[in-house]
């Protein structure tokens, strides 16, 4: 199931740090959007978020910690919240803010669903059948993530048609699609796939996607939410290194660009795939590349590393 890709050499490739796009690609009109009806601007957002983490030692703090305990520079969970800020929303002004909202949804009773149907009944399905339950929750969403988009998504199956649109945005949603929640703008199925790590290195409770309510809890609660973001951006690492063969670890934009597109481990494959048939043809292999959010967490990241530092 998924793309097909060639193994890798025993060494990574290190790539190294700074934008491989002279200019910044083009930001979606959607991002565009949001900020112009907020009334705001991109470089105001980026400074919102980049005062936020200065003015606060407690936060820095947390970040320093939780990034030594899954083994990653701090810088890359500065710039995936960088990135989230600028593009996706407005920073609030205080962390203490973010513990509030996280309150204000406990108890709130919802499910992951679509069209009626709870995403634990539809991954019961047939299809879903070589999804090793038994495997590690990582790899268990990953391969269920690539049966909706292979077999599901944007098809009629059974006499039922599905949403041309991502798995996570179709049944882990519930409020509206796209939406994204806390100090990291985590989807819950990006905290379903984390849950193993985290529960192994931070000894967080592990999430259920049947409690709906537990992953929210997980994903608004800022110290939670850092574990999750943390254990995303090592994973992503670890794709990019033994599926692809590029050591991304130095480079905090390429980081960022997989924390805003998700999928990192589909993404890694179809790189090494890329570059295996480059290979055939006597062509030199393509490293990852930056998207406009990751050109912007490289383009400021002697400024990040030394809030950091503070």
């Amino acid at each position: 199931m998924g793309l097909a890709w060639a193994p890798v050499a025993q060494s990574a490739e290190i790539v190294a740090k700074g934008n491989r796009n002279a200019e910044q690609p083009a930001i979606p009109g959607a991002s565009k959007r949001r900020t112009q009806a907020t009334k705001s601007t991109f470089d105001a957002k980026y400074e919102k978020i980049r005062d936020l983490i200065a003015d606060d030692a407690k936060l820095r703090r947390k970040i320093k910690s939780v990034s030594k305990a899954y083994k990653i520079d701090p810088i890359h969970i500065v710039g995936a919240l960088v990135g989230e800020h600028t593009y996706n929303v407005d920073a609030y002004d205080r962390l203490q803010t973010y513990y509030i909202k996280a309150v204000s949804y406990a108890g709130n009773r919802f499910r992951f669903e679509h069209d009626g149907e709870s995403v634990v009944d539809f991954v019961k399905r047939p299809e879903f059948e070589d999804c090793d339950e038994k495997a590690g929750s990582e790899e268990l969403w990953t391969c269920r993530e690539e049966v909706w988009e292979d077999t599901f998504r944007g098809k009629k199956v059974g006499g039922k048609s599905y949403p041309n649109d991502r798995f996570g945005a179709v049944f882990f949603q519930p409020f509206y699609a796209g939406q994204t929640f806390g100090l990291g703008q985590l989807n819950p199925l990006t905290a379903l796939k984390h849950t193993d790590r985290v529960n192994k290195v931070s000894r967080l409770r592990k999430l259920d996607a049947g409690d709906a309510s537990d992953v929210y809890k997980a994903i608004m609660e800022p110290d939670s939410t850092l574990a999750y973001m943390a254990a995303s951006i090592a994973d992503s690492i670890d794709a990019y290194k033994n599926l692809a063969g590029f050591d991304i670890s130095g480079n905090p934009g390429i980081t960022a660009t997989l924390y805003n597109v998700g999928n990192a481990t589909r993404r890694a494959k179809a790189l090494a795939a890329d570059n295996a048939r480059r290979k055939k043809r006597g062509l030199k292999p393509n490293p990852p590349s930056e998207n406009y959010y990751g050109w912007l967490v490289n383009a400021h990241e002697d400024e990040l590393r030394e809030i950091i530092e503070k």
